[in-house]
């Protein structure tokens, strides 16, 4: 496997070449649309091109253009070029007028970004053609059984097909993983290595030159936005307590009455048409799920849906989990869920403060109770008010794990900064059009057996 200096080598071309061929998309739409560059549209294209440039720039460096791997299959790949590209478009729109240079053309935006979606995917499918049979290696993964067959089933998909793993339990003795070390590119430790142990490997691991990784604890979790200080001669590190500042907490709660009522505004004739579809699919029954969920410090309050489901679905079974091919919705529901326009009320939620555009999911009170006895840091995720997406739902899928989710919201609350929100917005279109996310891995009465399971142990 790559280095981390090949890999930054790697980054660096891949994101000089997209800029490159957002340039040759506009020069083929000139060409296409002119065949030649007259003066005055010509001259315009130039002042805005930095502008071009570093719109392109920022929206490689957010849907992370340059990240290719054996993870990206065509429909990866084509999911974020579209997105970008189209971003690109509006912004250099919106720059053309802002510069008042209304001579570039529209009809070049429009051709130049049809030329980008077919370069840009072109370029990355044959750049993994021709790397990626280098990016395979040998995998330490040194974890108990409890986590040996979720982890090894993630490492064993397509993205490292052809890579050797070697799995030891954590018990194993040092000295005999320094002997498996020897022949390995990665080190892959699980949450039931000791701290202890955890420092021998890692500290080893530098020394081989090796690359460690490591699925944190809470306890690591915690420590990473750590305060580094000095008392007197000593050095100590300062842990702040879980949540958000009080001026975080205010610059939040400003951009999510700014954005939510913007957004009800320039919605309003989806909301309207998506609320006559769900009343004319079933006459009889309402438009509007409503059900209580808790918030911030556990408060209770009630969330606001599109119905998707059969008027009355929980009536007979009590709080049951959506799972696949869930017979209790329907048709427009299905859409609806497909789409996430079941979600769009939530944004009153936003507007009276019970939610947050970003943030970790809400949950039921009876599921949050079941959870918290199985995760003891559960509670943790209510430090914040719940979003209606949030880092779970970007980086993980429907199917992924309580625990694993459960990472990616404390890591959000850990690392939460304005601009984060703004990456995990922008990245939320990505997840509108990727049916992984919103698709589970197993059979209804596979999930539902496993949920039953975990809730009442």
């Amino acid at each position: 496997m790559p280095d981390s200096n090949q890999l930054t080598n790697h980054k660096g071309f891949i994101i000089v070449a997209d800029l490159l061929i957002i340039l040759a998309a506009y020069v083929g739409a000139f060409y296409i649309r002119y065949n030649g560059f007259p003066q005055e549209n010509w001259n315009s294209f130039i002042s805005l091109l930095p502008w071009i440039l570093l719109i392109g720039l920022f929206f490689i460096s957010i849907y992370e253009l340059y990240a290719l791997d054996r993870r990206k299959t065509l429909w990866d790949i084509m999911i974020k070029v579209v997105v970008a590209v189209i971003a690109m478009a509006f912004l250099t729109m919106a720059a053309s007028y802002l510069f008042r240079e209304f001579a570039m053309p529209r009809s070049i935006i429009l051709i130049g970004s049809i030329f980008m979606v077919i370069f840009l995917t072109s370029f990355k499918l044959l750049y993994l053609k021709f790397t990626r049979g280098n990016v395979v290696g040998n995998v330490l993964f040194i974890g108990d059984a409890e986590n040996t067959d979720k982890i090894l089933s993630k490492i064993k998909k397509p993205m490292m097909k052809g890579t050797r793993i070697t799995q030891i339990a954590p018990s194993t003795s040092m000295d005999r993983i320094k002997l498996y070390m020897k022949e390995t590119d990665y080190v892959l430790l699980c949450t039931s290595v000791s701290k202890e142990e955890k420092s021998q490997i890692i500290y080893y691991a530098m020394k081989q030159n090796k690359l460690v990784y490591v699925i944190p604890t809470l306890y690591e979790l915690l420590l990473q936005r750590a305060n580094v200080s000095p008392l007197d001669d000593t050095l100590v590190m300062s842990v702040k307590p879980f949540g958000l500042t009080w001026d975080q907490t205010l610059v939040k709660r400003v951009c999510d009455l700014v954005a939510s009522a913007s957004l009800l505004i320039i919605l309003s004739p989806v909301l309207l048409i998506t609320a006559i579809v769900v009343k004319l699919e079933d006459p009889k029954g309402s438009v509007i799920y409503s059900q209580e969920r808790f918030g911030k410090d556990n408060k209770p309050f009630t969330i606001y849906k599109f119905r998707s489901m059969i008027e009355g679905a929980e009536s007979k079974t009590g709080p049951v989990l959506a799972v696949e091919d869930d017979d209790r919705i329907t048709k427009v529901g299905r859409f609806m869920r497909a789409t996430r326009l079941d979600e769009l009320p939530q944004l009153f939620n936003v507007l009276k403060g019970d939610m947050s555009l970003v943030g970790p999911r809400p949950e039921r009170g009876f599921f949050i109770k079941q959870l918290s006895k199985k995760h003891y840091h559960y509670g943790y995720r209510n430090k914040v008010k719940p979003g209606i997406t949030g880092y779970a739902q970007i980086m993980g899928k429907y199917s992924t794990e309580v625990d694993d989710k459960l990472r990616f919201d404390l890591y959000y609350i850990r690392n939460y900064s304005f601009w984060l929100d703004i990456v995990i917005l922008l990245k939320t279109f990505l997840v509108l059009l990727d049916k992984s996310k919103a698709e589970g891995t197993e059979k209804k009465e596979e999930r539902t057996e496993k949920r039953v399971s975990q809730l009442t142990k």
